[in-house]
């Protein structure tokens, strides 16, 4: 339609760019779930490195590349600094895949018989 603005259409190079770097960074299995587990609510380095089943190290490697991105962020909370998710829409994104492969797996299971 003319004069319509879709969205799609709008999109720059630069923007594009920026979009492919973050799903990148979320390519890594170990950034995603520390990304998913941020999404629940924050935690602070040590129990991150539990729940994901991780070195702390390791964990606060990733984080340290999440945060420069701008997709999540510390702060203080007396002497622990806990992370969290700074980009909602980032929480929605990753939630909406995550519910989309477990509604596939559901469906998979249903129609070989595996579902309740």
């Amino acid at each position: 339609m003319p004069g319509a603005n879709h969205g799609a259409g709008d999109l720059s190079a630069d923007r594009l760019q920026e979009a492919a770097g973050i799903f990148g960074l979320l390519a890594s299995t170990l950034r995603l779930h520390i990304v998913w587990v941020l999404s629940q609510g924050e935690q602070d380095v040590g129990s991150l490195a539990e729940q994901v089943g991780a070195p702390m190290p390791t964990v606060s490697q990733h984080l340290a590349k999440l945060k420069l991105a701008g997709l999540v962020r510390s702060r203080h909370q007396g002497r622990r600094r806990v992370y969290l998710v700074d980009d909602p829409d980032l929480v929605a994104v990753v939630r909406l895949m995550v519910e989309h492969l477990a509604a596939d797996t559901d469906d998979t299971d249903r129609r070989h018989g595996l579902g309740a």
